[in-house]
This record gives C-alpha cells, sequence and structure tokens, in this order.
C-alpha cells in the first residue's frame, strides 16, 4: 500500500502535483543547460547505471559534457545565455 501511494505521489503522469513540480524544476535546470533526466545519479540506481551503459557513448559524453558545464556556470553564479537553453 505504502510503495503504491509513495509511487503514485512521485510520478508526473499521474499526480499533477508531481508534473507542476516536475516542470518547474526543468524550467530552473534549463537555466544551467540541464535536462530532468540529468538529475539520475547512477551510483545510487542500479536501473539508470545499466541504461547509461546501453545507451551511445555520444550521447552519455553529451550527457557528462552537460553536467561539467552546469557545474562551471553554478560555480560562476551564472545561466546560461537565452539562445543556448
Amino acid at each position: 500500500m505504502a510503495s503504491s501511494l509513495s509511487r503514485w505521489l512521485v510520478d508526473p503522469k499521474k499526480n499533477p502535483l508531481a508534473a507542476i513540480h516536475k516542470k518547474t524544476v526543468s524550467s530552473r535546470l534549463r537555466r544551467y543547460g540541464l535536462r530532468y533526466d540529468d538529475l539520475y545519479d547512477p551510483k545510487y540506481e542500479l536501473d539508470v547505471k545499466e541504461a547509461l551503459n546501453r545507451l551511445p557513448r555520444e550521447i552519455v559524453d553529451a550527457r557528462n559534457q552537460r553536467l561539467k558545464r552546469a557545474i562551471d556556470l553554478s560555480m560562476k553564479h551564472e545561466y546560461l545565455p537565452e539562445d543556448l537553453q
């Protein structure tokens, strides 16, 4: 019961509040050039690690570049220019 309730709470397809949260977080991430899926950490979720292993190398490299750029922008307290967002 608890697991189905918790899955419903965080699923943006089923819970409208989760969809609003995802949209808000996505707009903030876009300022740094990130995607919502870039937040998944392969160290803590084995499914994410396996999915990244199955992706083509250029997609994983692009993800890593987005993460590096976001860290750099965050350290500089800057956002990505509007034309690149």
